[in-house]
């Protein structure tokens, strides 16, 4: 296993979700989850197979998306039921955000409960999509996701107007206390982004650019 100084990398989902990834993108995805002992790969549906067979017998665990990007479909737990078919261990879904910013918090409890009822006992992560809330509306998300059975929640899809920010993980964090996860993710570059929201509450990082962090490439 390649040398990590801090141990970051035992937190860090390596992510590729690009549309344009191919199988040889994902294949080199994983053989670098492997090199360097990243928790997780975090990939696309169509991937989840694919991942979950160059990670056989190996530390690192598939993670998949479901209602990604958007969060507005209604098929999030017919998705994460294939997903963990397929092989994944955990599921960041997108939260309903049109409904939580229409008031509608049992529509956003009863969207993520499918989920993890689906999910059959892996992992569900819940995107909040911080970027596009206030304040209030981020704690009364924490909220559905605590209430509808999942047992993270996360900043960012990377695809929407802004990524994880210091005051976003402090306020999820604060919000959850120890009871959920919390995971960053979306414009985390740097050894520095990635330290900052650890220190910020963050017990999961999402990034894609892994390696050059844990090699501190900054």
């Amino acid at each position: 296993m390649a040398a990590d100084r801090d141990g970051l990398a035992s937190i860090i989902d390596h992510t590729l979700l690009r549309p344009d990834a191919t199988r040889d993108d994902i294949a080199r995805l994983c053989a670098e989850a492997v090199e360097w002992g990243f928790k997780a790969v975090c990939v696309n549906p169509v991937w989840v197979e694919l991942a979950s067979g160059a990670l056989r017998g190996e530390r690192p665990v598939v993670c998949s998306v479901a209602g990604f990007p958007l969060g507005a479909g209604r098929t999030k737990a017919a998705e994460a039921s294939t997903a963990v078919d397929d092989g994944a261990a955990e599921i960041d879904m997108v939260m309903n955000i049109g409904l939580l910013r229409s008031g509608d918090t049992h529509g956003v409890e009863a969207d993520i409960a499918s989920v993890v009822e689906s999910a059959r006992g892996a992992d569900v992560k819940v995107i909040l999509e911080t970027c596009l809330l206030t304040d209030e509306e981020k704690v009364l998300a924490c909220r559905a996701a605590e209430n509808g059975g999942a047992r993270w929640v996360k900043t960012s899809t990377g695809f929407s107007a802004g990524g994880a920010t210091v005051h976003d993980v402090r306020l999820l964090r604060e919000a959850v206390g120890d009871r959920l996860g919390v995971k960053a993710s979306g414009g985390i570059r740097t050894r520095d982004d990635a330290i900052a929201m650890l220190d910020a509450g963050a017990s999961r990082l999402g990034c894609s650019r892994s390696v050059d962090i844990v090699r501190d490439r900054s």
